[in-house]
């Protein structure tokens, strides 16, 4: 399972610098890719809007 950045996003770049493993990059919104997620929850835990949660 990976984490997922919704249009709640408001590209403040906090999650970028707190992933260990670089699976997020920028877009119109953040976006994280999930075959390099390994599910530590460290951006969802530093993001400001609530925008990131795990895959249902």
């Amino acid at each position: 399972m990976a984490y997922v950045i919704s249009e709640d996003c408001i590209a403040c770049g906090s999650c970028i610098s707190e992933c260990p493993v670089e699976a997020i990059s920028e877009g119109d919104i953040y976006v994280i890719d999930a075959d390099v997620c390994t599910d530590c929850g460290t951006c969802a835990d530093v993001c400001p809007s609530e925008a990131i949660s795990p895959v249902n």
